[in-house]
């Protein structure tokens, strides 16, 4: 597969390379250039949606006093 570069640098992926890596309009791709000038195209294509519940629920806020006290305590 082939692409070719415009005069604003940019590339169209082929429609065959999209569709074997899932791509649509939007998605992200990282581009990591290795030894001898290789260039991998890596796909970042996780939606915010699956990020859902990947992090713990936010802790009733404390006072001064309690961050304080715990600090002094060593505790957590």
């Amino acid at each position: 597969m082939q692409a070719t570069i415009t005069s604003k640098g940019q590339i169209t992926l082929p429609k065959a390379l999209r569709d074997r890596l899932q791509l649509a309009p939007g998605d992200r791709v990282d581009f990591i250039v290795e030894a001898n000038n290789v260039v991998r195209m890596v796909p970042r294509t996780t939606s915010v949606t699956a990020l859902k519940g990947c992090l713990p629920k936010p802790q009733q806020p404390v006072s001064l006093e309690q961050m304080e006290a715990a600090i002094a305590s060593g505790s957590e």
